[in-house]
């Protein structure tokens, strides 16, 4: 029998690195590592010194970008700090995932994208995850883009405005915006709770002034809020209006000529 060796290209944050890799049924599964402090302080006494690393004999799986259509995971040893004074034993956490969640940082952005045109249950559905999953994370990213400001030496050329529903047949929206600058590699900035004027402003106003003086175009559709916003709050910015909306708007209008 033939064999042949295929590679796969990973865009990794910084630090992480693979160690293996197994096909796992229809998915990809990678042993992951990252580098770990030399240094640690008890969460319990206080007391900090060199770390003295243990780990767990178990193995953490966790939901990553999906790779050729199909889903990717990493798996990781979770390392664990054994404090000399108390005895107490901490787990050092991942860079790539916050705490009490079984998915990377990077799969909610790709959620919070997959959501524009789209909602809850359409994304739980194709991710092959559970809508309340989708909700935790659309309620996490909320309380991330309250408490952050974009890095003030980010270079932002482009960015578009959307919104996203979070409840199928439910007047329940966020507005999300993205860094369009990269096209090819679209990265979300800000989300804010509805999709009026003030939720557009709390969006924008994530980037400083020197960032929205820098912003060339932006993308949005033809709500009048996203519009008027942008015009304000972006006054070098050129407005484009996705083609998808105008295709809709002019269907709508030839499907009213049809009924008539």
């Amino acid at each position: 029998m033939a064999t042949a060796s295929i590679t796969i290209e990973l865009d990794l944050p910084d630090g992480v690195e693979v160690r293996e890799y197994e096909r796992h049924g229809d998915g990809h599964a990678f042993h992951v590592a990252w580098p770990l402090p030399d240094r640690c302080r008890c969460d319990r006494c206080g007391h900090e010194q060199g770390t003295r690393l243990e780990h767990k004999a178990t193995f953490y799986t966790v939901r990553d970008l999906d790779i050729w259509g199909q889903p990717s995971f990493w798996v990781y040893q979770p390392p664990v700090h054994h404090c000399p004074r108390c005895g107490r034993r901490q787990h050092l956490p991942p860079p790539f995932k916050r705490a009490d969640v079984t998915y990377t940082y990077r799969f909610e952005r790709h959620v919070l994208t997959a959501l524009i045109g789209s909602n809850e249950e359409e994304v739980a559905q194709r991710l092959g995850i559970s809508a309340e999953t989708v909700a935790l994370i659309v309620e996490n990213q909320l309380a991330d883009s309250q408490a952050k400001q974009v890095a003030p030496t980010r270079v932002i050329r482009s960015v578009g405005m959307d919104e996203i529903s979070l409840k199928k047949r439910h007047k329940l929206y966020a507005t999300i915006l993205t860094d369009l600058s990269d096209p090819i590699r679209p990265e979300v900035l800000a989300v804010a709770a509805g999709r009026d004027r003030a939720a557009a402003e709390t969006c924008l106003n994530k980037l400083s002034p020197p960032q929205r003086q820098a912003v060339a175009s932006h993308r949005t559709d033809m709500s009048p809020a996203y519009l008027s916003a942008c015009k304000d709050l972006l006054p070098n910015s050129q407005s484009v209006i996705d083609r998808f909306h105008v295709a809709k708007q002019l269907g709508g209008v030839a499907d009213a000529l049809r009924k008539k």
